[in-house]
């Protein structure tokens, strides 16, 4: 993916592979906008009113549950975008989606989205398209939560951060890893130690430089080549 990614001129991919004039009536109703860290676009239960399709930076859907504890469900860059769920009819968020690293997108009205795609198949086709891929990352995710081991799944995890960033340094705290894993934060610094005496990355006060990308991907899970398909 990261490969990929970086090939491609900067910008949504999503957007990036439709039709010319489906593309123009896409970016013909949508409004350019800035995200900072932490910026929250919807919490469980708020009406979804846009779509925001994702040029930098990435943002997670997070699940949270009654005693305040968090676990990320599934992660957003500028492969897809958040919100997706309310292109096809008017929906409630499930999750909080929060943006783990600044960035900017182009927000499109939900409504205005599902008008103009009945008019356009091929823009309702992109999101289902996605929609699917969603799905079969969450079916993916509930495997790996139940089978593979803490260091696998944080392998994996910086794997997919990497993928969305430019640059091999992530700024992630503990706190926020052991939130988006569902671990105890001595967990996470076990698992981050582990793959620093491997040589993959360097760890420093909430600062991760990879350093061996080849490295990182021995230590993941099977999840994360499942998730480049």
């Amino acid at each position: 993916m990261r490969e990929l990614m970086r090939s491609l001129p900067p910008g949504n991919r999503l957007i990036q592979g439709l039709d010319p004039d489906d593309r123009d009536a896409l970016l013909g109703v949508a409004t350019p906008v800035e995200f900072a860290l932490g910026h929250v676009f919807n919490e469980p239960d708020d009406v979804i009113e846009h779509l925001h399709f994702i040029d930098s930076g990435f943002c997670s859907s997070v699940a949270v549950l009654a005693d305040g504890r968090t676990v990320e469900t599934v992660m957003i860059g500028r492969e897809g975008v958040l919100g997706v769920v309310a292109s096809v009819v008017p929906h409630h968020a499930h999750t909080r989606s929060v943006a783990q690293m600044a960035g900017t997108a182009r927000r499109v009205e939900a409504g205005r989205f599902r008008a103009l795609s009945a008019r356009r198949p091929c823009l309702r086709d992109a999101a289902a398209t996605y929609m699917a891929r969603l799905q079969g990352e969450l079916e993916q995710s509930a495997a790996c939560n139940a089978l593979h081991h803490a260091g696998q799944r944080f392998a994996k995890w910086l794997l997919r951060c990497h993928d969305r960033v430019e640059g091999d340094t992530l700024n992630l705290t503990q706190e926020y890893l052991a939130s988006m894993l569902g671990s105890q934060r001595t967990t996470v610094n076990e698992a981050a130690q582990g793959l620093q005496k491997a040589g993959a990355i360097a760890y420093s006060r909430g600062r991760i430089t990879v350093l061996d990308r080849s490295a990182l991907e021995r230590a993941a899970c099977e999840c994360y080549r499942r998730g480049d398909d």
